[in-house]
């Protein structure tokens, strides 16, 4: 039967040999707008995959578009380092684009060396908190060519295609919304004036760059900001763009600033598909999907029940570069995916830092990746099954070495499994087992259920030695500690123990948070009750939405701290806070527990004692490193690395990249 996401696709009169496209992805890369051999190197990494179109940016239309680590194409000094990028995406096997956008108010008068941000009007975004210049006449004239000579300029740099922003909160979307365009000219007012500026734009650009060019335009499908576009205007928009001049839509998912979570893992799989469909209905140029498209099955689907013609798979990518090559190979098993953990991508640029990936330690090093194996190959015993020690014997192995790993517990994996058991976190499970699958595909034997030791160790006899033994949870001293109804979070997760109708959690870091989520979704409809009383109209839509937010159990989640959520990533922490809030969590902050009784607990809070009842109070009082080997392994004289929470508590993303490391170093 044939696949469709390897059957090919034509855009304008570019054969693309599969339906995979990357989508443009800002990488904080560029270097005063210019093109890096880091640039260069990533995207050709990403072409030896072989998807079927690479879209590289965004990229500057003129000096208030953007930054400068953005790729530049306002300026014809940057041909050459576009050229070069053209060609290393073709010679390795993908069609190259480039987008090119201005953000408009999103862009910041600290990036414009003082300058203030322009607009269609002066409306301040909740992102920026800056209010931008409202754009005249001259200058919307002026800001319409600059989009037409950065698209030549792609052209002459001998990529196949260009694609312009047209969503996301940027300026073109900013003049087609009414909650950002307040003018009263031919630019603002009815929806057909709104449009004015975008398909002004696009219309220059296909002057541009001829008839027989590519111009692919990415836009929402749907906004998700109140006062902005209604579905039906942007499919409006749609049908104006695409019998006009464009080759095809590629169809974007809320603005920066919108409440609705777009890109992390409580967003389920393929969920916006429905934008997709409800554009491609309208429409008769071919159609990408975008957001949460991580495995291969997935975007097959959309394809062949008729939501898309391509799906944009980005964050995927940078997970595994060789995914769309294992996917036509039958090799699915063998993907890393994406977990949409958001911690190297979109954390990183918040920090200004260039993109890395929790799930692949080379993405944005893929210098590093030409390393040639050791020539002087070592035995070496890895202690430690969770995400450091596994990706520690991975590379190891990689490189050459005869390596051994032991694991304490039953399975691989280690603390991924708690971070999978909150809702909407179930893709850090996908991870272990990714990492497990290939392990098993480097051959490295894997012993479980056995502590390494001082006997171990003689019996290994090995050359260097990866102590990735993790952490345990920290036992705060308070008094009470040792009655029955206390827990521990980690068992709490895991299902080890039962907690009561009314649960407090001392502490309100990303563990707390976890945990009391775990617990507030208990009692709630699942999806498949939900659907069903939907389906048949049993209970109205409020009701409904009630019973999927509102469990069996009463949260309480107690921080000594001003705040709540300390050591969760920027990205996803708005959305656990929005849920807390939503599933009735109540948060008690600068509440210091002073003991727990049997009846619950007694905190201090500004000065004042407060007694709280508990059926069962939860302790999630953070993690400390667990390293008892190393001062074993050294005392033996062995060569001797320590990674992950083992050396200190971090993140996933650091056990990664720490088991990486340790590896390198041996």
């Amino acid at each position: 039967m044939t696949d469709p996401l390897f059957t090919p696709v034509t855009i304008n009169q570019l054969s693309l040999d599969n339906r995979i496209y990357l989508p443009a992805m800002h990488l904080g890369m560029a270097v005063d707008f210019e093109v890096t051999d880091q640039i260069v190197d990533f995207y050709a990494r990403r072409a030896k995959g072989q998807p079927g179109m690479i879209c590289v940016g965004y990229a500057t239309v003129d000096d208030l578009s953007g930054n400068t680590q953005n790729i530049g194409a306002h300026d014809d000094r940057f041909l050459p380092g576009l050229e070069r990028l053209a060609s290393a995406i073709q010679e390795n096997g993908s069609r190259a684009a480039v987008q090119i956008n201005h953000a408009g108010r999103y862009n910041f008068s600290f990036f414009l060396n003082g300058k203030q941000p322009v607009a269609p009007s002066p409306v301040a975004s909740r992102m920026t908190r800056e209010i931008p210049r409202e754009m005249t006449p001259e200058e919307i004239q002026e800001t319409i060519r600059a989009f037409a000579s950065a698209a030549l300029r792609v052209k002459k740099a001998g990529f196949d295609a260009v694609e312009v922003l047209s969503g996301t909160g940027y300026l073109i979307s900013e003049f087609l919304s009414p909650l950002t365009n307040q003018r009263i000219d031919a630019y603002g007012g009815s929806l057909e004036n709104r449009m004015r500026f975008g398909l002004e734009v696009m219309s220059a650009v296909r002057e541009a760059v001829g008839e027989d060019f590519p111009l692919v335009v990415r836009m929402n499908g749907n906004d998700f900001m109140e006062g902005g576009n209604s579905r039906e205007e942007l499919k409006a928009y749609a049908s104006a763009l695409s019998l006009g001049p464009a080759d095809a839509l590629c169809i974007n998912v809320g603005w920066h600033e919108a409440r609705v979570p777009q890109i992390v893992a409580q967003v389920p799989r393929g969920a916006f598909a429905y934008l997709a469909r409800g554009i491609k209905e309208q429409v008769d140029v071919p159609v990408i999907a975008s957001h949460r498209i991580n495995d291969p099955e997935t975007a097959r689907e959309m394809i062949r029940e008729g939501f898309c013609d391509m799906v944009a798979m980005g964050r995927s990518l940078i997970a595994d570069p060789m995914l769309p090559l294992k996917a036509k190979a039958g090799k699915e098993r063998e993907i890393v995916h994406c977990i949409a953990c958001a911690q190297g991508c979109f954390d990183n640029l918040f920090s200004l830092k260039h993109v890395e990936c929790l799930c692949n330690p080379l993405a944005g090093h893929e210098c590093g990746e030409a390393k040639e194996k050791t020539p002087h190959p070592k035995k070496i015993l890895v202690a430690g099954g969770g995400p450091a020690g596994m990706t520690a014997a991975l590379t190891a192995r990689r490189r050459g070495h005869d390596v051994v790993l032991y694991e304490a517990s039953r399975r691989l994996g280690g603390q991924l499994h708690l971070a999978a058991a909150p809702p909407g976190r179930e893709e850090f499970a996908q991870f272990a087992g990714d990492l497990e699958v290939q392990t098993a595909l480097e051959k490295i034997p894997v012993v479980l259920n056995t502590r390494v030791d001082q006997a171990l160790i003689e019996k290994e006899k090995p050359d260097a030695v990866i102590l990735a033994t993790g952490a345990r949870p920290r036992v705060p001293d308070i008094p009470g500690m040792d009655l029955p109804h206390v827990a521990e979070s980690w068992d709490v997760l895991t299902d080890k123990r039962i907690t009561g109708r009314k649960t407090v959690i001392i502490g309100g870091g990303a563990v707390g948070v976890e945990t009391a989520l775990f617990l507030a979704e208990k009692g709630t409809l699942p999806p498949d009750v939900l659907k069903f009383l939907l389906v048949n109209r049993a209970e109205s839509c409020e009701v409904l939405h009630d019973m999927a937010v509102k469990g069996s159990k009463e949260v309480i989640l107690i921080e000594m701290m001003e705040k709540i959520g300390a050591g969760i990533g920027k990205s996803t922490k708005w959305g656990m806070m929005q849920d807390l809030g939503r599933f009735g969590v109540e948060t008690l902050t600068r509440a210091r527990v002073t003991q727990i009784t049997p009846e619950g607990l007694e905190y201090e809070q500004d000065g004042k004692l407060i007694s709280l009842t508990a059926d069962t109070v939860v302790v999630a009082a953070g993690s400390a490193s667990h390293n008892p080997l190393e001062s074993l392994v050294r005392k033996m004289e062995i060569e001797c690395e320590v990674a992950g929470d083992a050396v200190k508590v971090g993140t996933a993303f650091d056990a990664v990249h720490q088991g990486y490391q340790a590896a390198l170093n041996i």
